[in-house]
C-alpha cells in the first residue's frame, strides 16, 4: 500500500461519486489546523466534521487523574466525527491536533442532509466507524503487550503515512501522553531508535531516515491496523 500522504487528499471525499459529492461540495471549507490545537473534549457536543488531507488529529482517552493515552488517530484515510451525520453524537474522547493539519470541514447539519439522501454516504460512514472500532481496540492490545520501542515504530509510521515530510516536531510532553510512559522512557526510546539509525532526534523533533528500519522495528498492529483500512475504506 502506498503512503496515504501521497496524494495529499482525503480518501473518503475523493471516493464520492460526482452526485453524491456535489450533495456536500458547497458546504466544505478548507481549513488549517495549528498543532496543539483542541477540537472536542469528553461530553462536547459534535457540531463540526473533518476530513484531514495531510496530517494528524489524536483521539486521546482521559483518565481521572489526568493522565491520558492515545487511542487511535485520524489522517486522510478517514474523518473526526462522522459518526455524528448519522445522528447526534457528544464526543468520548479528546481530539488534537497532534501535527499541523489541512482539512476540510462541514457542518453535522449539512453533512446530515446529505447522508439521508445518499445511501453511499451511509455506507461510508458505516465503514468508517468499523475501521475507527478495529484501530481504537488494536491499539488497546499493542499498548499492553508490546515493548515501547515497538509501539513507538508503529506510532512514527503512523504519523509518517499522514503528513507530506519526513520530519514530525513533537514535543517530548506530548510523545509521552501519546505512548502513555514518562517523558524519560520517550527520551530513552529514542536515542536507541536514533543509535540504530533509523531515526534522528533532537529536542522536539523526530526525523526519519530508514522507515524500512522503522517497519522491521515495530509490532504487527502497524499492518493490522493499515490492513483493516485497506478492507473497509476506499483506497486511492
Amino acid at each position: 500500500m502506498p503512503r496515504l500522504q501521497s496524494a495529499l487528499q482525503n480518501r473518503l471525499l475523493v471516493s464520492l461519486p460526482v452526485d453524491d459529492y456535489a450533495l456536500i461540495a458547497a458546504h466544505l471549507v478548507q481549513v488549517d489546523l495549528e498543532r496543539g490545537r483542541l477540537l472536542y473534549d469528553p461530553g462536547d457536543r459534535i457540531d463540526t466534521i473533518y476530513f484531514p488531507h495531510d496530517g494528524v488529529i489524536s483521539l486521546m482517552t482521559l483518565m481521572e487523574s489526568g493522565a491520558a493515552i492515545e487511542s487511535a488517530t485520524i489522517g486522510p484515510e478517514g474523518a473526526l466525527g462522522l459518526s455524528a451525520a448519522a445522528a447526534p453524537r457528544q464526543s468520548l474522547v479528546r481530539a488534537i491536533v497532534q501535527t499541523p493539519v489541512r482539512a476540510s470541514r462541514i457542518s453535522v447539519a449539512q453533512l446530515h442532509e446529505a447522508w439521508e439522501k445518499s445511501p453511499r454516504i451511509r455506507d461510508l460512514v458505516d465503514r468508517h466507524a468499523e475501521a475507527l472500532f478495529g484501530h481504537a481496540i488494536q491499539s488497546v492490545a499493542c499498548n499492553a503487550l508490546h515493548s515501547v520501542e515497538a509501539r513507538f515504530c508503529r506510532w512514527l509510521l503512523t504519523c509518517h503515512d499522514r503528513i507530506s515530510s519526513d520530519t514530525i516536531a513533537l514535543t517530548q510532553e506530548f510523545l509521552a501522553d501519546m505512548l502513555g510512559v514518562q517523558r524519560t522512557t520517550v527520551t530513552a526510546v529514542a536515542r536507541a531508535l536514533q543509535d540504530k539509525g533509523v531515526i534522528s532526534y533532537r529536542r522536539g523533533v523526530v526525523d526519519i531516515i530508514d522507515r524500512p528500519g522503522l517497519e522491521a522495528l515495530t509490532c504487527e498492529c502497524y499492518g493490522t491496523i493499515r490492513r483493516n483500512y485497506e478492507r473497509l475504506l476506499p483506497g486511492d
